[in-house]
């Protein structure tokens, strides 16, 4: 229960608005949209995706929903996200360190 706990403290930890202006400030907009934007796809849109499949297409479809709020994909979508952006962009890649899940990612 502990566990599950922390999980969600760690969800929520990437959404504060400390954490956020951090992250903006180091830098900027682009990467605090693209964690929190990533954060939306992994909490709301997963799910829903998921509830969607178990409604039209097979019930086993619902055990995503929970492993969807439960697995974290920050690192490595984040630093897939961000190099697109620099490719699209065209601007010098910045080393970024994500912390998720207790660990510190780069």
């Amino acid at each position: 229960m502990r566990w599950l706990l922390n999980k969600i403290k760690d969800k929520f930890k990437l959404l504060r608005w400390g954490n956020i202006k951090a992250m903006f400030k180091e830098h900027g907009l682009a990467l605090v949209i693209i964690i929190v934007g990533w954060e939306i796809v992994e909490d709301v849109v997963f799910p829903l995706i998921f509830a969607f499949l178990g409604k039209y297409v097979d019930p086993m479809w619902y055990a995503g929903i929970p492993a969807s709020l439960l697995i974290c994909l920050h690192w490595v979508m984040v630093p897939i996200l961000w190099g697109a952006w620099m490719k699209i962009s065209n601007k010098e890649p910045k080393e970024i360190n994500v912390e998720c899940c207790n660990k510190q990612h780069t």
